[in-house]
């Protein structure tokens, strides 16, 4: 009659032998299933800023594919082979989506300017749109009725911290005080209402609406010079060296290339309006 150790001995190696035989069976089931590009397979996930902005999104509700920015992002699902129903949205700041490291979304869209500074961190597609910066401002301000940059110099201007719009201040009109600084447009916007400042520097479609819809009589100053290096292309940012790059920005080209992104400008950003620019 067996022992009892040799009987706990003979469980205990049917146990390892079970084990390991598990353990093959799931790296077999695994090699046989290529890892997915995408954050979760069979979806694109895209993100957005926390609120979205009109004309970027409207009403801050991307899902409805209302608004610049969430039109693209469905064209370019659609391009990469998704359904509507495939896209999940989620949110981020400005920026976390630019920090380095790994990332929750397949695409953040957030009118990300394309810079070498940026490329280090994140990977972007190519340009989905191209724009100007504007200076804007409200009644009653020092800045209404400038037409000059040289008019604008003793003025205090401010803009979102860490965007083209804040490097267009400084290096287009260089204020004699300095470019202002604020958190968020909202902020610089109230800023602008309180009077804390003379006018701001945004981007030419939020300076539309802006001075359309938000500010009461709210006025554009102009644009300031491409020359000044104050254009603005804007990319699809994706996580650094992300195997979806390369398919993105051929999504983004295809768009492009058949008039789709001309046609949702024209929808959406005010693309047959202008504004003189300063000089």
């Amino acid at each position: 009659m067996p022992s009892r150790l040799a009987r706990t001995l003979s469980i205990l190696a049917a146990s390892a032998t079970m084990l390991a035989l598990s353990a093959c069976a799931a790296d077999a089931s695994a090699s046989d299933t290529p890892g997915s590009p995408y954050v979760t397979e069979g979806s694109f996930t895209v993100a957005t800023g926390e609120p979205a902005y009109f004309p970027w999104v409207l009403d801050d509700a991307p899902e409805t594919g209302q608004g610049f920015e969430a039109a693209v992002a469905y064209a370019v699902a659609e391009e990469l082979g998704f359904a509507a129903e495939d896209v999940v949205w989620v949110r981020s700041t400005f920026d976390q989506a630019i920090a380095p490291g790994p990332k929750d979304f397949d695409i953040n869209l957030q009118q990300f300017s394309i810079t070498p500074e940026r490329a280090q961190a994140v990977d972007f597609s190519s340009p989905y749109y191209a724009t100007t910066q504007a200076v804007i401002t409200v009644p009653g301000s020092p800045a209404e009725g400038a037409s000059s940059i040289a008019e604008l110099k003793g003025l205090l201007i401010g803009a979102q911290t860490g965007t083209t719009s804040f490097q267009a201040v400084e290096s287009a009109i260089a204020p004699d005080k300095g470019a202002q600084a604020f958190n968020t447009n909202d902020d610089a916007k109230l800023a602008l209402q309180n009077g804390i400042v003379d006018a701001i520097v945004v981007d030419l479609p939020t300076a539309f609406y802006l001075t359309g819809v938000e500010l009461e009589g709210g006025s554009i100053i102009g644009q300031l010079p491409e020359a000044a290096g104050t254009g603005d292309e804007f990319g699809l940012v994706l996580a650094k060296d992300s195997p979806l790059t390369a398919k993105v920005t051929a999504a983004v080209d295809a768009l492009r290339e058949n008039g789709t992104l001309d046609a949702l400008a024209d929808e959406w950003l005010a693309a047959g309006a202008s504004a003189p620019v300063l000089k």
